[in-house]
């Protein structure tokens, strides 16, 4: 283990060590209190007295210790880590963050679903907030994106509508964290501008294996301003050195039952094995010159640029080495604004982000109840602050000295303000010419090709997976003109997608809808910016947006599964796991029950998860170790059998040794045994490369037959 790991071993020692050990107990207010467990009465069995101010401090603190939830990205898990430079940008930025290399600026990182409240699970099909908090030597940084590289909307006013649409119906306030239901489907066909976002979610993107297997964006164009003002546009793009992976659905339904906490868990666990996440931060950039080169608006954040026209360029990585010590204080109370920027970084004119750097303001004077919120720990710069602002609710600061106002002699015209050479901050200076007008460019108005495309660059499993996500959500829908509109729709991205919906659905394609299909988007309906544009095919497909290519050697954290029961064989068992803790996954011992269960040698291993404490959606592989004992015992274990044919329902790799095979042959297993990621009594050099695979997709068609 490096010397950095042990250092963080050992402070995750002192971090569980509460700062109260060896204290005496006291109220708030410092009273030492000597009994925490009785009201003051009077008599033992007499009423309780209003005058026990111990008591009312605690139930009254108590009744106040939930604050309202987020609207959106309400669950959410996050840790601590740091964000390091591979190189200079100074050509590009003046910002200290992308030009110092010497730097190792703290980060914070919060992970989220976005429909679903506190309480949800967290492998719905959704889209994951990805937001990081840098707290650079020149203030706060907050990069507020997604996993998905695109937005729903154009236009910030369309945003309740949207929430209101996804979220459970008012009337009966069910579904909880699906999209799945009539009122969000009756929003995306009335506004085909959601339909690039929309097939994302119909992906396997939407239900990823990890928070630390999943890309993250910053959806919206930035600019990156250098020291002598030149601007470039840019996006920003977040690369897990894992690879990105996904479940399938079917995993996922399984999952909501086997551990709702799942991405939660995994992120804990990863980080407190040693196991670091980390992506690496990317860039693509556009000169200003070069804004209107494109088929597409750069300022439409339903768009994104292929990275066949503008490359990704990998600029530093982040690492994620420490989990919160407090999840109210920090995860929840974390308050991240788009509009957090420092020199060198600065907005575009795109329509969401603008809305956005309202809106976020708004949202934390709900939530955290102050504007004093930025002096909450988890929110605080890591340099000093220095204003005029004063009091409020929860102000923490205490100021000294008369004067609160600017400029002023009183107090020696302090705080000064700060020269454009000392880091002052100031805006690019963008001409800005134009009628006040409700409108979108007409450059806005193209819907169609960039879902084309991202369905175009899918492999034919990962096609497969978006039909019956598009089939399963229509499925639950009860209007029938609701499905209509969108088969129209998916017709107009992909015909063979439309086909194999509208299949699934006994359903027939409409050749046309009755109304202007995004009729909402204004009132006057012969506005030719209220009608989508037609379907470009500018790009056949975009390698980078299958996951097929976005694969890592790494088998780092994969849980893999050991079956076994008393009497495995031993040498067999040593030998795998040495292997694969050699290329750092992470060995669970499955047995037929809790405790410890004893090897071929007599010696005891720790259970890790008994069968009926577990289930195959949470592992990525599985191994089955030989001895007569251990088998025979598993062969009268229905359990175990199903943890078998749904590790081969789910395409992930088995490996099986010796006499585990006659329990192989007691499954599905005994039809897939030339199967490429099924191994018989071959060790652990090709289970390795299967596991790296992730998946062998080669195995769904016919491992589908298998019962659910």
């Amino acid at each position: 283990m490096s010397n950095e790991k042990k250092d963080a071993k050992e402070k995750d020692l002192e971090k569980n060590t509460s700062n109260a050990e060896g204290k005496t107990m006291t109220t708030n207010q410092g009273v030492k209190v000597n009994d925490t467990n009785n009201s003051l009465k009077a008599g033992e069995r007499g009423a309780s007295l209003l005058e026990d101010f111990i008591l009312r401090e605690k139930i009254t603190h108590f009744d106040h210790e939930r604050i309202p939830e987020r609207i959106v990205h309400a669950r959410g898990s996050g840790a601590h880590g740091y964000f390091e430079l591979y190189e200079n940008q100074e050509k590009l930025t003046k910002a200290g963050i992308f030009t110092d290399t010497s730097r190792k600026t703290p980060v914070f990182v919060r992970f989220s679903t976005v429909a679903g409240s506190k309480g949800s699970a967290d492998l719905a099909r959704d889209v994951r907030g990805f937001a990081v908090k840098f707290y650079t030597e020149e203030g706060v940084f907050d990069l507020v994106g997604n996993n998905m590289p695109i937005f729903f909307i154009q236009d910030a006013m369309k945003f309740p509508d949207l929430i209101h649409s996804v979220k459970p119906e008012p009337d009966r306030e069910i579904p909880q964290a699906a999209s799945a239901h009539d009122t969000f489907y009756d929003f995306v066909s009335h506004t085909p501008e959601t339909l690039h976002n929309h097939i994302w979610v119909m992906s396997d993107r939407a239900i990823p294996r990890s928070f630390r297997m999943m890309e993250g964006f910053g959806i919206h164009t930035f600019r990156l301003v250098n020291k002598e003002g030149k601007s470039h546009f840019v996006k920003f793009h977040w690369k897990p050195m894992l690879g990105v992976k996904s479940v399938t659905w079917d995993e996922a339904v399984k999952l909501h039952g086997a551990d709702t906490d799942f991405h939660r868990r995994d992120l804990w666990d990863a980080i407190e094995a040693g196991n670091y996440p980390e992506w690496e931060l990317g860039i693509q950039v556009v000169p200003e010159e070069d804004e209107h080169k494109f088929e597409f608006d750069l300022l439409d954040p339903t768009k994104l640029i292929p990275e066949e026209m503008v490359p990704v360029q990998r600029i530093g990585k982040m690492t994620l080495n420490r989990n919160p010590d407090n999840f109210f204080a920090e995860t929840e109370q974390v308050a991240f604004h788009p509009g957090h920027i420092v020199p060198g970084i600065d907005f575009s004119n795109d329509p969401l982000l603008q809305g956005r750097l309202f809106s976020y303001t708004d949202t934390q004077l709900s939530r955290l109840g102050s504007p004093n919120f930025h002096e909450i720990p988890i929110n605080r710069p890591v340099n000093e602050v220095h204003n005029n602002q004063r009091d409020a609710h929860m102000r923490m600061t205490v100021n000294k000295g008369k004067t609160a106002y600017f400029p002023n002699s009183i107090g020696g015209g302090c705080p000064h303000l700060a020269k454009m050479a000392e880091g002052g901050f100031t805006s690019y200076e963008e001409r800005q010419d134009g009628n006040k007008v409700r409108a979108r460019s007409e450059s806005f108005s193209d819907h169609f090709s960039q879902p084309g495309i991202f369905y175009r660059s899918l492999e034919e499993w990962e096609k497969e997976h978006v039909a019956e996500a598009y089939s399963f959500e229509l499925g639950k829908c009860t209007y029938d003109h609701i499905k209509k509109r969108m088969l129209w729709l998916i017709n107009q991205i992909d015909e063979n997608l439309a086909e194999k919906v509208a299949g699934n659905l006994r359903m027939e394609i409409p050749s046309e809808i009755e109304k202007p299909v995004n009729q909402a988007i204004g009132a006057d309906a012969g506005s030719k910016t209220n009608q989508p544009g037609k379907r470009k095919d500018y790009l056949k497909n975009s390698a980078a947006l299958s996951q097929t290519h976005l694969k890592s050697e790494s088998i780092e954290a994969r849980k893999i599964a050991f079956l076994v029961s008393d009497g495995f064989n031993a040498s067999e068992f040593s030998k795998m796991k040495n292997a694969l803790e050699k290329e750092k996954a992470v060995v669970n011992i499955v047995a037929s029950h809790g405790g410890e269960v004893k090897c071929s040698e007599n010696k005891k291993h720790k259970v890790d998860a008994a069968l009926m404490t577990t289930e195959s959606v949470v592992f990525d592989a599985l191994y089955i170790p030989g001895g007569n004992k251990s088998i025979d015992s598993l062969m009268e274990i229905a359990k175990a059998k199903k943890f078998i044919n749904e590790t081969i329902k789910h395409c992930k790799a088995i490996a099986i040794d010796s006499e585990a095979e006659k329990l192989f042959d007691e499954t599905y297993g005994k039809d897939f045994k030339k199967d490429d990621a099924i191994f018989i009594n071959k060790g652990p050099e090709d289970f390795i490369k299967a596991i790296q695979m992730h998946r062998n997709w080669k195995r769904e068609k016919e491992a589908k037959k298998i019962p659910a």
